[in-house]
């Protein structure tokens, strides 16, 4: 007997298996960090050393910031810097400090009958704040059927930055300034940070002025 494929049954199975298709390629999907990078010209590793220290007060003697703290450390180590515990015998000081926003329901709707666009996110920085930032461009990701559900699907799309400052212990002079943000359907932090940490020394210390696109690995579910 021949199926009917234009069968409420046949469609409703349709949209069932591609539903399961984009939930997992959507676990595996990576994001992209935006990198803005400024310097001046960083001291050669050979006799230098350098402590890293919370740049937001919230952040102090915590120990979730202690391990984020850990990952920018091995890799300024991996760099030829020495790491020190006592800020007062280090010849730099490492201001770091990560956040996440509280997200934004994006509604996502398309004229196709399977696929459709996410559009630019623009927004404010949420609890963190001083950042400000948005989006823009498109964000392509998901699925919805007109038959099933009229055609619109809601996903919470959350913003993520980290802040690196590198300044001269001796003096205060600023050395270095990055940021690195990402939008992700993820909010977590020990997903996020590593990785935004990551982007942020992919080809460090980069040039100085330029905002480059890193994309970083998928959450691991």
């Amino acid at each position: 007997m021949k199926s009917d494929t234009n069968s409420p049954l046949a469609r409703l199975r349709l949209f069932a298996a591609a539903m399961l298709f984009m939930a997992v390629a959507a676990c595996a999907a990576p994001f992209h960090a935006d990198v803005s990078r400024f310097r001046t010209q960083l001291p050669t590793p050979e006799g230098q050393t350098f402590a890293v220290v919370a740049d937001d007060p919230k952040l102090v003697g915590g120990l979730e910031f202690a391990q984020y703290a850990g990952v920018v450390t091995d890799h300024l180590t991996k760099l030829g810097y020495a790491p020190v515990q006592d800020p007062a015998k280090a010849t730099m000081i490492v201001r770091f400090s990560y956040g996440v926003d509280d997200g934004r329901e994006r509604v996502q709707s398309s004229p196709s009958p399977y696929f459709g666009p996410w559009y630019g996110y623009r927004g404010g920085w949420g609890r963190f704040g001083g950042w400000g930032g948005g989006w823009g461009g498109p964000w392509r990701f998901g699925m919805y059927d007109p038959w099933f559900d009229g055609g619109v699907q809601s996903y919470t799309i959350y913003t993520s930055k980290i802040s690196l400052k590198i300044d001269r212990a001796v003096d205060g002079q600023r050395l270095f300034e990055g940021h690195a943000e990402a939008l992700s359907t993820s909010n977590r932090l020990q997903y996020l940070v590593p990785n935004l940490v990551d982007a942020m020394f992919t080809g460090f210390p980069g040039n100085s002025g330029e905002t480059v696109r890193i994309t970083v690995a998928p959450e691991k579910k």
